[in-house]
């Protein structure tokens, strides 16, 4: 008997211990500061460099400061071309970058890029997100996307006047992967130069131009190597963007601060669509007090240039039925597309929010109307 009740107490005592040391280690798991490092090629000064870091401030204040993140911006710690592999291998935890500095790694996503009519940043972003949601890509295994989102379509920034498609010929204009495909469809040679390079290929001559929207005239000084633009948004195209983090790190968040995480980046979703749409009202402007003078399509150019990219649309379609999809899959893949942009056109006109691109109804006189 006196075994038993031998045996009963030191079995309440160590039960006892064990809810004292439980919590006790909980704590020191909560108390647990975790260091994560975020790259992006944006220079400091850019919005998009700007909105990384209140994302980061956001993140570091909702987690209590269990989470602190360490930021480097300006391709300081990766160049653009190397951030999805170095989130992948866990250089960098946190990573921005577009799919084109890695032609063939997203093949799926970069049909969001094609030249389908995009109006505006904001419509593109809502877009490319809703497709990656539809399809799942399977090329984004190997990480943990947090969210996707776009840049507005892609103008003809140039240091000689392209006013109608003769215009192209002769003409080397930086556009990677996709982009390119719709350089060369339209007559002009492209070339994959790096962003943060751009600006002295321009300066010396090598590049004639660069595919990119309104911003970049701003962002990245383009005003100051170029003297025109043309505002094809007709063909629209689009640059999509991924915020994606290594694998690996997001396991390791405990379960609140993945729902801190989580939350967080449906936030920033929309904030990002709205960021990339704003600035091009900055971009514009800018480029206007340089003396960038701004050339609009008339509406029987526009559809000759709207005819001429369908082979650029041809080309992905062969392309991914050579990897293995179904023609059918593909095309469905794009109407899609299609249907959403026109969606978002309508609701962006709806809320009133502005563009220096798209249709009419979207620009900052009309709104309202």
């Amino acid at each position: 008997m006196k075994q038993k009740s031998l045996v009963a107490v030191i079995g309440i005592l160590c039960l006892g211990l064990m809810f004292t040391f439980l919590p006790l280690e909980a704590v020191q798991a909560k108390d647990k500061v975790i260091k994560l490092k975020f790259a992006n090629f944006f220079p400091p000064p850019a919005k998009q460099s700007k909105i990384c870091e209140d994302f980061i401030k956001d993140l570091e204040f909702r987690s209590g400061g269990r989470i602190k993140v360490q930021y480097f911006a300006g391709g300081s710690l990766l160049r653009a071309p190397a951030i999805y592999k170095g989130i992948e291998s866990g250089i960098a935890d946190i990573g921005y970058a577009h799919v084109y500095y890695t032609p063939g790694r997203m093949p799926v996503t970069e049909a969001g890029g094609l030249p389908l009519g995009y109006p505006s940043a904001w419509v593109a972003s809502k877009v490319v997100s809703d497709f990656y949601y539809k399809v799942m890509p399977k090329e984004w295994n190997k990480v943990k996307v947090l969210w996707l989102n776009a840049a507005a379509p892609s103008l003809v920034i140039s240091k000689k006047p392209v006013r109608k498609l003769e215009d192209f010929k002769g003409l080397t204009i930086r556009a990677p992967g996709v982009p390119g495909e719709i350089i060369s469809a339209l007559g002009g040679t492209p070339a994959p130069t790096p962003m943060m390079e751009v600006y002295d290929a321009l300066a010396k001559g090598v590049n004639h131009g660069v595919f990119t929207p309104y911003e970049t005239i701003k962002t990245f000084r383009f005003a100051e190597v170029v003297d025109y633009t043309t505002a094809c948004w007709q063909i629209g195209n689009t640059y999509p963007f991924y915020v994606a983090m290594n694998k690996n790190s997001y396991k390791k968040l405990p379960p609140d601060l993945k729902e801190i995480m989580d939350n967080l980046c449906g936030e920033y979703s929309e904030r990002y669509a709205l960021m990339w749409n704003e600035i091009e009202f900055a971009g514009k402007n800018f480029g206007a007090k340089s003396g960038v003078q701004y050339i609009e399509l008339s509406d029987a150019e526009a559809d000759k240039w709207k005819k001429a990219v369908e082979a650029a649309i041809d080309g992905y379609v062969k392309m991914m039925v050579g990897k293995g999809f179904s023609e059918s899959e593909v095309r469905g893949w794009i109407s899609f597309l299609r249907e959403r942009i026109k969606y978002y056109t309508k609701k962006q006109i709806e809320y009133r929010i502005p563009s220096p691109t798209g249709p009419d109804a979207m620009r900052p006189e009309n709104i309202g109307k």
